[in-house]
């Protein structure tokens, strides 16, 4: 697993019912905590009770294992993102016709398929039907991967005159698929051969169809007021807004959404002291500090652990002292005398450090 300080992702996921009797979309998400990867798969399934909720939990299975298996090795894994992500969503689909074929009363279950892949700045994704992988950046909201339905063809008539607006917004078949996972061929798969770069600030959202019932300039509004409130808050809103909807024919409604942010990195030469506080009452005037290392030319490792003492004196305008740089004692032989006049063999007894009043906090390495 990599780690990089200045990268951070912030994730929130919700699942709701809507109007319907049954749940049929499912999704799991995995961002380590302090990695500069992570993932997410989401699927809408189709068939009804008996078999669409079945089909996205077998597709979500299926490719969320795959990734956690194939991430363990994360500098082999970023260089095979595109292929890993095809053979799962094979896999799955293969599952699913293996299902149906022993649960005769299964048959016809179908899903969609969207699982964006973070490997630090760089975007992978796949994607079979129509859930959509939302990019809002720099206030422009845009569908990130391919529409796999009617949807885009009856929008293209409209705008070329063969059909009017109110006819395109409603007609029957916008919703049809062209492409999903019903574990025969799959005809169509979205899954660039080169990544997707971000930038700081930029919000991704996964979603199922359901998060559609709303415009998008509601969600662009909803993302713009709450960013700074981070991606539960957005969730949150976004949910509510559905709920104002008040639709009776509100879809099964999931998504994710996911902040990304790139952090400045840290100074090569900052002081092992990262911040200053005021000093608590009651709080003990001794604090622990870090091993200090004694170096000998004749028996080095040896090691003192130093105390930072802080100074009953008010003088709170001197600067502390790098603990360190101040401790540290470097010793020179001359035969069988160091040249403080010392043998070689006795060492130097460790004495504490002095700081002048103040409340520090250092970066807690060892």
């Amino acid at each position: 697993m990599t780690k990089s300080p200045n990268i951070r992702f912030d994730v929130a996921s919700v699942l709701n019912r809507g109007c319907r009797d049954y749940q049929e979309d499912a999704i799991a998400t995995d961002f380590p905590l302090g990695a500069d990867f992570g993932y997410a798969v989401l699927s809408d399934g189709m068939g009804g009770h008996a078999a669409g909720d079945v089909a996205s939990k077998i597709v979500v299975t299926e490719v969320f294992s795959e990734l956690k298996f194939q991430s363990s090795d994360i500098n082999k894994f970023k260089d095979n993102v595109g292929k890993v992500l095809k053979s799962a969503a094979i896999s799955a689909n293969e599952c699913m016709a293996a299902h149906a074929a022993n649960n005769p009363d299964t048959a016809g279950m179908g899903a969609t398929l969207v699982a964006p892949v973070f490997v630090q700045d760089q975007l992978f994704w796949i994607s079979i039907g129509d859930s959509p992988l939302y990019l809002l950046r720099d206030g422009n909201l845009r569908q990130l991967n391919e529409d796999h339905s009617l949807g885009p063809h009856i929008d293209y008539m409209v705008r070329s005159g063969m059909m009017s607006e109110d006819v395109g917004r409603n007609h029957p078949d916008r919703n049809a698929l062209t492409s999903v996972l019903i574990g025969e061929v799959i005809e169509r798969i979205d899954c660039p051969d080169r990544p997707f770069t971000l930038k700081d600030s930029d919000i991704l959202i996964v979603a199922s169809d359901g998060l559609q019932f709303l415009s998008d300039k509601q969600i662009t509004d909803i993302i713009t007021e709450h960013y700074e409130d981070g991606s539960a808050v957005i969730a949150e809103h976004l949910l509510d807004e559905l709920r104002e909807l008040n639709d009776p024919e509100q879809d099964n409604v999931c998504f994710s959404v996911i902040r990304f942010e790139r952090r400045p990195e840290a100074s090569d030469n900052a002081n092992i002291f990262t911040a200053e506080f005021d000093r608590p009452s009651g709080r003990p005037r001794q604090v622990t500090t870090r091993p200090i290392t004694r170096q000998s030319s004749e028996e080095p490792g040896e090691a003192a652990t130093g105390t930072m003492m802080l100074e009953e004196e008010d003088e709170e305008d001197e600067a502390p002292i790098n603990a360190k740089a101040a401790a540290q004692v470097h010793h020179k032989t001359n035969g069988q005398t160091g040249m403080n006049g010392r043998s070689k063999t006795e060492q130097p007894e460790a004495k504490p450090i002095f700081l002048r009043r103040r409340w520090l906090a250092t970066d807690g390495g060892a």
